[in-house]
């Protein structure tokens, strides 16, 4: 072909092989995550076949990463950061130091030096971002105590590991040079004076601009330009933090979306991002998959198993021992323990700089992409364990997960979504004085339906627990009033299962999702356009009589 195709071939071959591997993973009820890796193994160098430019796959990670944190931030506020404070800062400088005196026992009996062995396990200290973020928000953790500690832990780890980046090019670039200590101490410094101006600029500038922009964007109308707006507010704060103040671009992103999370346009932000933070997220996995030389399985099968024994055991072990000792219940520690047992991206670039300082052998980084490989495949598979433990040791505080009550509604009528739609629904109803429960999984929407009279349940309604938790199973009416057809026709499967004799009202936007809804088990479905012809058909109706 007369143009260069190595990024359109990298995206097709990445999403086109990860839907195949994630379906047949789906197919054998394992995670679709499982797919992703050996889709990203399949079109790898490694292997025969099309190889996709890895190098690309590594930089479009790179941006799911970015619309992820930004995701995260959209629904994290500074008040739960701060929350945590007291237990992810010194728990996660405590579970790095472990981590990495367990990497620097191995790094040394496999006959390293000191220097390359701390940078290895440097490099097995720090979890993936993608993989936490994506494990917390498939359960509906993310803003209960234990996601909000999860996510502390890992900023403070990401905070860590961009002083290292830093740190270590002036400790191994010139070991020659007597100024060294001197030149340490300096690149500290600046690290710091970045980090410090960074957050300044956040907090003190960006807190006011970026909300500025995002509402004369949405006053404008264009839905077209406020999507845009949002991906380059995100895209934009990320590159702009990693260019000008040297840190992450998934910390500039985090904090991008934690200044936009307190405005009243953060869930149609959330929206708006949804598909691309899914996609670039696969990609994530499928680069991941690349990077994996299976032949290391082969030729180093015991410093492998020493590696993932590392990551899964010895950071879990350490973390959960932290988590209990600032007072925690075992449920909490668990769940961060098992939360942090993998490593991801932040570990490969740790790894590329080792290799390019001399300091770090190339075994090394491979032992650092197998054990990544794997812990990321065990990891929702741990996650899964965790959770049964927890149901079966601590029942009343899972049923809690995420919910206001834990004792199930009684309501006759249950509301899900409390938007445009779901707002005016629900002051109707408890305008006349009847109960109502409201599934909303916005904090904001949440706090107008619970002062409007509502029961409140905060969690994704299109898990079946928070669908029994409200009540569903003794309730008369359900009303789905969330723009989603394709949640909305989960809801209304699992809401038949759970009640057949349940009358369910969904709204739709589309011929085609009516026709699904009512398949799925849907009494009413209302489609907006239609309600709105018959009504102004009325009116004119009545003008002309």
């Amino acid at each position: 072909m007369p143009h260069d195709t190595s990024l359109i071939g990298t995206i097709v071959a990445g999403l086109g092989v990860a839907f195949l591997m994630g379906a047949l993973a789906h197919r054998l009820r394992i995670s679709p995550i499982a797919g992703y890796l050996l889709a990203g193994v399949l079109v790898g160098p490694f292997t025969p076949g099309f190889v996709a430019d890895t190098g690309l796959a590594l930089q479009l990670a790179e941006i799911g990463v970015i619309l992820l944190m930004f995701g995260v931030g959209l629904h994290f506020s500074l008040k739960d950061l701060l929350s945590v404070r007291k237990i992810a800062v010194p728990g996660a400088i405590a579970q790095i130091a472990v981590a990495t005196a367990l990497g620097m026992m191995l790094g040394l009996w496999l006959g390293w030096s000191v220097e390359g062995s701390a940078v290895f396990g440097l490099a097995l200290s720090v979890a993936s971002t993608v993989v936490l973020l994506r494990a917390l928000q498939a359960r509906d953790m993310v803003e209960t105590e234990k996601g909000r500690i999860a996510v502390g832990w890992l900023i403070v780890e990401d905070l860590v590991m961009v002083l290292a980046l830093v740190l270590l090019p002036a400790m191994f670039g010139d070991r020659g040079d007597e100024g060294g200590s001197a030149g340490l101490l300096q690149s500290a410094a600046i690290v710091l004076l970045k980090v410090i101006g960074f957050g300044a600029f956040m907090f003190v500038i960006a807190r006011r601009v970026l909300p500025w922009v995002l509402h004369w964007v949405a006053h404008s109308g264009s839905r077209e330009l406020f999507r845009l707006a949002v991906l380059a507010i995100a895209l934009g704060v990320a590159f702009g933090a990693a260019v000008i103040f040297d840190v992450s671009f998934a910390l500039g992103a985090f904090f991008a979306g934690m200044i936009l999370g307190e405005t009243q346009l953060s869930r149609r932000a959330a929206e708006e991002t949804l598909p691309l933070r899914d996609a670039f997220a696969v990609l994530f996995f499928v680069s991941v998959g690349m990077l994996f030389d299976p032949k290391v399985l082969i030729e180093q099968p015991g410093p492998v198993i020493a590696t993932v024994a590392i990551i899964v055991v010895g950071k879990s072990v350490a973390a959960y021992a932290l988590v209990r000792a600032f007072g925690h219940n075992s449920g909490t520690a668990l769940t961060v323990s098992v939360s942090l047992a993998q490593i991801g991206e932040f570990s490969f670039i740790l790894a590329g700089l080792g290799v390019g300082l001399k300091v770090l052998p190339e075994t090394g980084r491979d032992l650092i992409l197998a054990g990544s490989l794997l812990s990321i495949l065990f990891n929702p598979i741990l996650f899964s364990l965790a959770v049964k433990r927890m149901r079966s040791d601590e029942p009343e505080e899972v049923e809690a997960v995420g919910v206001d009550a834990p004792a199930p509604c009684n309501a006759g009528v249950v509301l899900i979504g409390y938007g445009r739609v779901g707002s005016h629904i629900g002051s109707l109803i408890c305008g006349r004085g009847e109960g109502l429960t409201v599934i909303e999984d916005q904090k904001d929407m949440a706090a107008s339906a619970r002062e409007a009279g509502a029961t409140v349940i905060v969690g994704d309604a299109t898990k079946e627990s928070i669908l029994r938790q409200a009540g569903l199973d003794t309730a008369s009416t359900l009303l789905i009033a969330i723009p989603e057809g394709v949640e909305a026709g989960a809801i209304v499967r699992r809401a038949r299962a759970i009640n057949p004799k349940l009358v369910i009202v969904a709204r739709a936007h589309s011929d085609e999702e009516v026709a699904d809804l009512v398949r799925r088990g849907a009494d009413h479905v209302v489609m907006a356009e239609r309600e709105t012809a018959s009504r102004m058909a009325e009116r004119a109706m009545l003008t002309l009589a």
